[in-house]
């Protein structure tokens, strides 16, 4: 008996090629990610879409940013009504 090649044939699968976001476009993604977060008012598709393209380290960034000048910007704001 002679074998016959009848091994099935694998898929070739392409590697998933991320689309190239320049640093800019990231930064500036991730001010808007924060700034819904702030807001609590996201679907869930932008959410994930955000995900996939922001830079963790910038969402950090701008995340303690934004709370710093929030805290600071309750702190002026009380201490003006209380001096009047």
């Amino acid at each position: 008996m002679s074998q016959s090649n009848t091994r099935a044939h694998k898929p070739v699968m392409s590697p998933v090629v991320s689309p190239v976001v320049s640093p800019m476009t990231s930064f500036g993604r991730s001010i808007k990610t924060v700034a819904w977060s702030f807001l609590g008012i996201r679907k869930r598709s932008e959410f994930e879409n955000d995900l996939a393209r922001v830079n963790p380290l910038h969402v950090i960034v701008v995340a303690v940013a934004a709370v710093l000048m929030f805290v600071f910007g309750l702190i002026f704001f009380v201490n003006w009504v209380v001096a009047k």
